[in-house]
């Protein structure tokens, strides 16, 4: 019949025969799911205050699974002593307090963190035939996104816990480089998380909020020409919307979870901000700090503009990149104080470029640190703002609480670190 048909649509047979399956696989789960939710038990219900519960019925719910609703009927539980409610078959399937499996809510969360709700909610309809309306991946993203950055925490606090028991014997240096960069990028906030803040605004109001991003990563070799090369995949991020003490700790953590005290050479890129130098001296004092090479050109030439007429600036400021890029910083300052005028507003900024530069001199010594094979450029990290904040929560329209972005930002760093399986495994043995 199929091969003397002059016409196939094989997608609508496709189609078709993919809600066939799921439909069919909706029915074998739900035949399962009964043996699971009510019935005699072997073991006592027992309350929080210690009382053994008694059955109070049957009751049934939906559940939006990602073969399609089944139904699941299982048993109340109800205290005698302080009325409390228990439904054990909730909780042994991890849908308290939801309709979603746990299936569909790591589809949700995925979806919902790469793309926009709405995207994602057509996403999951067209790719895996599951309805969910916009709000609901809001919600359960978000919710699953506060899971993730306690579970991340509780990682961090282990790391932290065993890192202060200091062991006497040698620790092998087995990862030959190590670097930890970290920099910010501004989200846009809704009203009422940015009362009170001061801005870039005319007007001296804030319309976002500054997310702290880090990331590590490892370099084994240098190319041809002897240039850096970054490990592949060896990249993980850290990230939220909070003061630079919480972060330090946090960006601290991730580095001892990525074998800080196992690393033969520790390199920071920062891009020198006063609170990165902080971190760095608190968490990192052992590290060679480098200020991004970047950053380091783009205050040059603010300087450059600040002093020079543009008929001559092009000339001089070559010049000085060039001593800079040498890391002869302390020649590049004698170059710029030659033009810094002997009074005024221009004198007064100048001053105070020239204190930046000699304040992290040993900081630029970009040759020498070239020599020795190590990155002088926060490329890595400055990627990481665009792909992992900004690709997600930088979108037109789009306006952020501080839970509801980091719950989103927690999200986006799993993925981008390949720990989500980690996550959704943890979560499905506890």
């Amino acid at each position: 019949m199929v091969a003397g048909a002059k016409q196939v649509d094989l997608e609508a047979w496709e189609f078709f025969l993919r809600r066939a399956v799921l439909a069919a696989g909706a029915r074998v789960m739900e035949e399962i799911l009964e043996e699971v939710g009510c019935g005699r038990r072997r073991e006592p219900v027992v309350c929080s205050c210690g009382e053994c519960m008694s059955s109070v019925g049957v009751r049934e719910k939906k559940i939006r699974t990602i073969l399609g609703m089944v139904p699941f009927r299982r048993s109340l539980f109800i205290c005698p002593a302080c009325g409390e409610a228990r439904i054990p078959g909730d909780e042994l399937l991890n849908i308290k307090h939801t309709g979603f499996s746990p299936g569909a809510r790591r589809l949700m969360v995925h979806a919902g963190s790469r793309t926009s709700f709405i995207d994602a909610e057509e996403d999951l309809q067209l790719y895996a035939n599951l309805d969910v309306d916009r709000r609901d991946i809001e919600r359960v993203a978000e919710g699953v996104g506060e899971s993730i950055e306690a579970w991340m925490k509780q990682q961090d606090a282990e790391v932290l816990e065993q890192a202060e028991h200091i062991s006497v014997e040698p620790v092998e240096k087995d990862i030959p480089m190590l670097y930890v960069a970290f920099d910010g990028t501004g989200i846009p906030m809704r009203r009422e998380d940015l009362k009170g803040r001061k801005g870039k605004s005319p007007d001296g109001s804030a319309k976002t909020r500054e997310v702290k991003l880090g990331c590590s990563f490892t370099q084994t070799t240098c190319d041809e020409d002897g240039r850096p090369v970054r490990d592949p995949d060896s990249t993980t991020y850290v990230g939220a919307i909070e003061n630079s003490d919480c972060f330090g700790w946090r960006i601290y953590a991730e580095a001892l979870r990525r074998g800080l005290d196992h690393a033969e050479n520790v390199v920071v890129l920062t891009d020198g901000a006063v609170y990165n130098k902080s971190i760095v001296q608190m968490h990192f004092p052992g590290a060679i700090h480098i200020i991004d090479l970047y950053h380091a050109r783009e205050h040059i030439c603010e300087i450059a503009k600040l002093l020079l007429p543009e008929d001559k600036r092009q000339w001089h400021e070559a010049k000085w990149l060039a001593l800079l890029d040498e890391g002869k910083i302390e020649n590049l300052i004698e170059r710029i104080d030659s033009h810094i005028p002997r009074r005024g507003k221009k004198r007064k900024e100048a001053l105070l470029g020239i204190s930046y530069l000699r304040d992290n001199a040993d900081r630029m010594r970009y040759a020498d640190f070239r020599s020795r094979g190590f990155f002088v450029g926060s490329g890595v990290i400055e990627a990481g703002c665009r792909t992992v904040v900004g690709q997600r929560l930088k979108k037109s329209g789009m306006f952020w609480s501080v839970d509801g972005a980091n719950a989103i930002i927690a999200a986006r760093c799993c993925l981008h670190s390949r720990r989500f399986d980690d996550f959704w495994d943890e979560r499905a043995a506890a």
